[in-house]
């Protein structure tokens, strides 16, 4: 079975940082791209940032600039560096693995449970 269970959620001021890590467990042959995603009460799940497994990244552009996504493949985690929080940074932040390798032909779409962010003074 395989998990993914995000950390490093918290209470942060405006202007502060937080690092999100994503760890990865369970049978896995490999991890494919992987996502942070953001989610406040009644809105939509929204794609914060992207990294391939060759280390390529994208950003949502309200984050650009503020936020930076990287992975350590030898230890099956993925971070997500947030400096400059402002309060509409406050959300559940969700890591997603659309396509983990769990045997030779079987992908796998899994979530975390996510973890809660609050921006505030």
């Amino acid at each position: 079975q395989v998990q993914l269970v995000e950390s490093g959620g918290g209470l942060v001021q405006p202007g502060g940082s937080l690092r999100l890590s994503c760890a990865a467990s369970g049978s896995i042959l490999s991890i494919g791209a992987v996502n942070w995603y953001r989610q406040t009460p009644g809105k939509q799940r929204e794609l914060v940032a992207t990294i391939t497994n060759g280390g390529s990244t994208n950003y949502a552009d309200s984050v650009k600039g503020r936020f930076t996504i990287s992975r350590d493949n030898a230890k099956n985690t993925v971070y997500l560096q947030m400096n400059s929080l402002k309060p509409e940074d406050t959300a559940v932040y969700y890591c997603n693995a659309p396509a983990v390798r769990v045997a030779v032909y079987l992908y796998k779409n899994y979530w975390g449970q996510g973890t809660q962010v609050t921006v505030s003074s």
